[in-house]
Formats: structure tokens, sequence, C-alpha cells
């Protein structure tokens, strides 16, 4: 009899062992609420209310992937990109208020912007569509799409960008002053400012 009972609790130990995972519980979906709320109090007065076309200077996020705004927002509270006023704001986050601050914006329409030359343009989409071959820089259409509208979780939308804030983070990654995307850094290494300049300006008015 007791063998029988050593059997019977060895195999329900085995059986223990063995029996699949509880699965994990879902992520909870982002609070546009709340997200609206760290919005009016802590983005609003830079990025305005719904991450529009405010100075620019400041870039527009409205219709922003969320999983970039979240991986920048991150990025800024850790150190990895340097802006000592997004610093600052993003250290008072949590990482439950990035997710439902970037899913908020995320959940706005971009509107479309406009390029200012056609000189500038003309350039500007010769690069983004086909890159410089002769110093192997890519196109940006390969991983920002034809109409710079990105790809979610890889790489940012940027169509619509003021061109002023577009062309000053372009010369950042070149100069090494932003160090965050090291593919970045790599694609711009070898443009030279009126090239940024013209991408910058091109993309601006994708739509």
């Amino acid at each position: 009899m007791k063998s029988f009972a050593h059997l019977m609790s060895s195999l329900m130990l085995v059986a223990t062992a063995i029996a699949p995972a509880t699965a994990a519980e879902p992520a909870a979906k982002p609070d546009l609420a709340k997200g609206q709320t760290i919005s009016t109090n802590v983005c609003g007065a830079c990025h305005t209310a719904d991450g529009s076309r405010g100075s620019p200077a400041n870039p527009i996020i409205q219709g922003q992937h969320p999983e970039y705004l979240v991986k920048q927002l991150a990025e800024f509270k850790a150190g990895k990109r340097a802006n000592a006023i997004m610093q600052g704001m993003a250290a008072t986050l949590s990482d439950a208020d990035m997710k439902n601050v970037a899913a908020f914006y995320a959940s706005k329409q971009a509107k479309p912007g406009f390029a200012k030359s056609k000189d500038t343009v003309t350039l500007g989409e010769k690069i983004y569509r086909g890159g410089i071959a002769d110093r192997s820089v890519p196109a940006c259409a390969g991983c920002h799409g034809p109409t710079g509208a990105g790809i979610p979780s890889q790489y940012p939308q940027l169509r619509g960008q003021h061109a002023d804030y577009t062309e000053a983070q372009l010369k950042a990654f070149r100069d090494g002053i932003r160090k965050n995307n090291l593919q970045m850094t790599g694609v711009v290494a070898k443009m030279n400012d009126k090239e940024l300049k013209a991408v910058a300006d091109y993309i601006a008015g994708l739509r």
C-alpha cells in the first residue's frame, strides 16, 4: 500500500512538472484618458495638447507610432538620448505613463505638412528615394517607406515633420550628438549640410 501511495505521489510530481505553464496575463491596454491628462500637464506646453504643429524646433508627435514614442521617452529618462528638458520631463513618468501618453498622441490624425523650396525638394526626393550610390548612402524610403509612414515598432513616421526639426536631428546623428541609433548615424555620416537640408524639406511635404 505504501508503495502504491509513493508511486501515485511520484506520478503527481511528474505531471506537475510537465504541465504547461499558466498563460501570462495580457498586457493592460493603454489608457487614453490618462494619456491626455499627461499631455495637458506635462507635454502640451512644447508639443501642443494634441501633438500637432507647434514650434518648428519641437517635433510633431501627432500620429507617431506609439512604440517609437515610448522608446524615445525611456531613452531620455535613462540618459541614452540627451536633452535636458526632455530628460527632466521623462524622469517624472512611469512606464505606464509613457505607454498611455504615447497611445494618446498616436491616436490623433497627423496633419499634412509642406515643403518650402522646389530646388531643395528635387534633391531631397532623389536622396530619399534613391540614396547616394557613390557614397553608399541608402535610400531613406528603404526603412521609412515611400510616403514616410515608417513601420510600427521598427521605424518612425517622418512625413509632415517640421523640416527644421528633421534637419537638426539628422545633423545630431551625423555629428555624434544624438547617439541612440547607430543605424541612423551610419546613414547620414557621409552626407553634407545641403543634402541633409534637402532631405528634411522633402520629408516635410510627404503625405
